[in-house]
Order: structure tokens, then sequence, then C-alpha cells
């Protein structure tokens, strides 16, 4: 059950042009994050990294197709991710489009496998506040999605 669902809400329609450039900040974000070795892909991965150290994670991508909706355990992590992250003022958001992240992140660096995109955590490599103009948007994205009570928003990835 989502927050919306708990309070009877639907979620804020978004206008389009802040959608598309939230979807562009997060394609940037992910491809420069990469660039630098500062992905993390996949759930159990992620909680490891934010259980040992969560002050390096800077940004949280949760990502699951129409299909996954109905996995009661996915849901379970992406609960507990969601929690962790508010708890660590961790801005999240979600995606629905996984073929499209796939594209950009690629796969696996180790073995070339499709790695799990269900949950990305972007990571900053050192004590100093990386500073990226594409996560600054985001953080602003989320901050103003989160004044209108939608707490997780939904990003659409440009085509």
């Amino acid at each position: 059950m989502t927050l919306e669902e708990i309070h009877g809400q639907e979620p804020v329609p978004e206008s389009s042009d802040r959608m598309q450039g939230a979807g562009k900040a997060l394609h940037e974000l992910l491809v420069s994050a990469q660039r630098r070795g500062g992905l993390t892909a996949g759930v159990y991965e992620s909680a490891k990294l934010m259980n040992v150290d969560p002050d390096k994670v800077a940004f949280c991508v949760l990502a699951a197709a129409e299909e996954d909706e109905g996995d009661i355990a996915l849901q379970i992590h992406f609960t507990l991710i969601q929690a962790f992250c508010c708890d660590n003022d961790i801005d999240i958001v979600r995606l629905h489009d996984i073929p499209k992240l796939a594209d950009i992140v690629g796969p696996s660096e180790e073995s070339g496998e499709p790695c799990d995109l269900h949950c990305i955590l972007i990571t900053n490599p050192n004590e100093d506040a990386w500073k990226d103009p594409a996560l600054e948007k985001l953080n602003l994205f989320c901050e103003e999605s989160r004044n209108v009570n939608d707490w997780v928003p939904t990003i659409t990835l440009p085509e």
C-alpha cells in the first residue's frame, strides 16, 4: 500500500515540461555517475551499501515494470529502501521503464550479464560534496514534489 492509497489521494499530475526536465536530468546523472564509477545497481547491493555507508549515497532510483507491481517481495524491499532513504535525507524517484534504464546503465562490468536494475544508487566518491548540475535539478524536483505530498515522484526517461 502506498502513501497515496493510505490517504486516498491520487498522485499530483506533473507538468510535462517539469517531468521532461527531470527525466533528462536523471539520464545525465546516470551517465555521469556511471562514467566516474558512482553507480550501485541491485536491491541487495544497494541495501548493503546503505547499511555500511549511507553518507556516500547521493540519490536513489527505484525501477519496476508493470509486471513487477505484483511482486510482493520486491514491493517490501522498495518500502524498506524508501524508509531508509527518508531517514537519511536521500532523494528518491521511481521509474517504470526498465528497458530504457538498461540502455543507459548497460550490463554488469564484471560478468557482462544484465544486472538487477530495480534499485540504483548514485554515490559520492569522497567526503567532499560532489556537485553535478543534473543532481541539483533532481534534488530540486524531489523537493518540489514533497511540497505537494508526492514523496516518491515518478520520472519518465526521455526517448
